[in-house]
């Protein structure tokens, strides 16, 4: 259990710690472009004072790329271990016009912080610092083995770390690992997620004439690409809005009762989603909620479509080619593999011989699910009761986050805690991205909270 002396600590000291935080958002550590690379180095060099600062043996690790930071603070080899993970890399700010204050001059109001990486990921990592400079100030040392593991390409599909994970995985080794990159169910509804949708992303090129044609001259003797790749994509989908590839589902585990029943005690407001959306109506697979659509079923979206002319005024031709972005989201136990050679043989099987048709995976990402039922989640609970003032609801998300796949696979790690301090409103990668200062406060509890509790 977590001294009282610990949590003074943190409310004593909460200026110091937005202190830090605004000093960490006015970096701009965009990784996307590469002019801004000296900003990347400065905030990974920021990340390295704070560890060295609170006692950590912590380095630069060099990548391709950007550096990754790792830093470790074994006190004891026979307690637990936690991992911690974050990132210090952000998304880039435009539409620069459609932010009320600049995006890194972090702007405090109404009880939020307004500034690029605020909730993503800047604010929700720099929690787990902050509890642990809270724990030493108080008693000296951590009441477990920590590692912190933070990379500045996570906004660009994280490129160098999986082959870091793999050279590096004994040093990595831990009983259990902690993201808090993410949100709770609404602001002041804290949450776990304990399940992931995996995901398969292809490119389709289909090719018919070798050159654009005259639609006058050649319409009715050739084959339209376009015409090809949206009759094919459009089969993919039943009318009932289920996906018609044969043995899509065939893996698929059903969702539990306590599952259904958890996700219906969850305050929804239907007419304000569709309000927030714009549309007139929610669709998707028949007998599941909302939320069981978009978290825990399996989904077919087309992302993207191009070919022949969009200019402005007309130009009658038929082009040469036309393609299409699709992407699947994966249920436990669907495996990426599998679906991908199901998609490419009923594509397939629907290409006239007239074309030419090429699918490329693009990006590919298991499916996670974490027993609510191990030490570590039911630790996370308690943490979270105590930072927050409540207990803490059970979450599926319908994104996929590699790194939880990666550590699953590459390190062994099995107790992965998804713990997102941040609000689904406050607008990650968009304009005017925002934290709230008292869910700032909440998660450095939390985080301290968590590492007095029994991990395994």
């Amino acid at each position: 259990m977590i001294p009282n002396a610990v949590l003074e600590t943190i409310n004593a000291h909460r200026q110091r710690y937005l202190d830090d935080l605004l000093d960490f958002l006015r970096i701009p550590s965009i990784s996307t472009y590469s002019q801004n690379s000296p900003d990347i180095r400065n905030a990974a060099e920021w990340v390295l004072r704070q560890l060295k600062r609170l006692g950590f043996h912590a380095s630069l690790r060099e990548t391709e790329r950007h550096p990754i930071i790792y830093g470790e603070m074994i006190n004891d080899p026979s307690a637990p271990t936690l991992l911690v993970y974050g990132h210090y890399d952000v998304q880039p700010p435009e539409p620069l016009e459609e932010w009320t204050s600049p995006p890194f001059q972090p702007s405090l109001r109404e009880g939020f912080v307004y500034a690029r990486g605020a909730t993503d990921d800047k604010g929700q990592f720099l929690t787990h610092l902050k509890a642990m400079e809270a724990i030493m100030e108080v008693e000296g040392k951590l009441p477990l083995n920590v590692k912190l593991l933070v990379e500045g390409e996570e906004e660009i599909a994280s490129p160098s770390l999986k082959p870091y994970l793999e050279k590096h995985r004994l040093e990595l080794g831990a009983d259990a690992a902690v993201i808090s990159d993410g949100s709770q169910f609404s602001s002041g509804i804290p949450a776990i997620t304990y399940g992931l949708r995996g995901l398969t992303y292809f490119q389709v090129d289909v090719t018919g004439p070798r050159i654009d044609l005259h639609s006058g001259v050649f319409g009715g003797i050739v084959a339209n690409p376009i015409q090809t790749v949206t009759q094919i994509l459009a089969r993919t989908k039943n009318e009932d809005g289920t996906i018609a590839i044969p043995g899509f589902y065939d893996d698929v585990i059903p969702l539990e009762e306590w599952e259904r029943n958890e996700m219906a005690s969850l305050p929804l407001d239907e007419e304000s989603l569709k309000d927030y959306l714009g549309v007139g109506e929610l669709t998707g697979e028949k007998g599941y909620s909302i939320l069981e659509r978009k978290t825990a079923r399996p989904t077919l979206d087309i992302n993207g479509i191009w070919g022949g002319f969009s200019g402005e005024g007309a130009k009658t031709v038929i082009p040469s080619r036309a393609g299409a972005k699709v992407s699947m989201r994966l249920v436990p136990n669907q495996k990426p593999a599998h679906i991908e050679r199901l998609f490419r043989d009923f594509v397939m099987s629907l290409t006239p011989k007239d074309v030419k048709i090429q699918i490329t995976t693009m990006h590919s990402a298991e499916p996670v699910l974490i027993g609510r039922d191990k030490p570590g989640i039911l630790a996370a609970e308690r943490a979270i009761e105590i930072g927050f003032g409540k207990r803490p609801v059970y979450l599926r998300e319908g994104g996929s986050i590699p790194v939880v796949n990666w550590f699953k696979e590459t390190l062994g790690i099995q107790t992965i805690l998804l713990l997102g301090w941040g609000s689904p409103d406050d607008g990650a990668h968009s304009p005017n991205e925002r934290f709230r200062l008292e869910d700032f406060q909440r998660g450095i509890r939390a985080a301290a909270a968590l590492m007095y509790e029994n991990l395994i």
